[in-house]
């Protein structure tokens, strides 16, 4: 094509120019919030998801290792079901097995305070 048939492509379009709306800007402060939903929301979900149970298992394992007490029945992370003869501030004093024999253990380590009597080849432990 050349320039005049372009030009009389362009008068016989009738273009009103206040028909053509240049499109607005959105609000940056729109952009912004709709940038920071998703991330909120997303630290929102972490939040309730893991870091709130995580917080609430760590207190309660700092609460029993606190009311540890001489004469409980404990069960240690490795499986040693014992009972308490002795505390100190990081260490406990533990009597296992039938001969009472003496282990010392992080009190990290202690799983859970049993409720109930350990039974081991159908006698009971004390």
């Amino acid at each position: 094509m050349n320039i005049l048939n372009l030009l009389a492509l362009s008068e016989t379009v009738n273009v009103d120019p206040s028909a053509t709306s240049i499109p607005e800007e959105v609000s940056p402060v729109g952009g912004i919030i709709g940038m920071l939903l998703p991330i909120v929301a997303m630290i929102a979900v972490f939040y309730f998801l893991i870091i709130r149970p995580e917080r609430k298992k760590s207190k309660k394992v700092k609460e029993m290792l606190d009311s540890l007490k001489v004469g409980d029945r404990i069960c240690t992370i490795g499986g040693i079901y014992g009972t308490i003869t002795g505390l100190r501030e990081d260490s406990i004093e533990l009597a296992v097995g039938k001969q009472d024999a003496h282990m010392v253990v992080a009190r990290w380590a202690i799983r859970n305070v049993e409720e109930i009597t350990v039974e081991n080849d159908s006698e009971l432990l004390v």
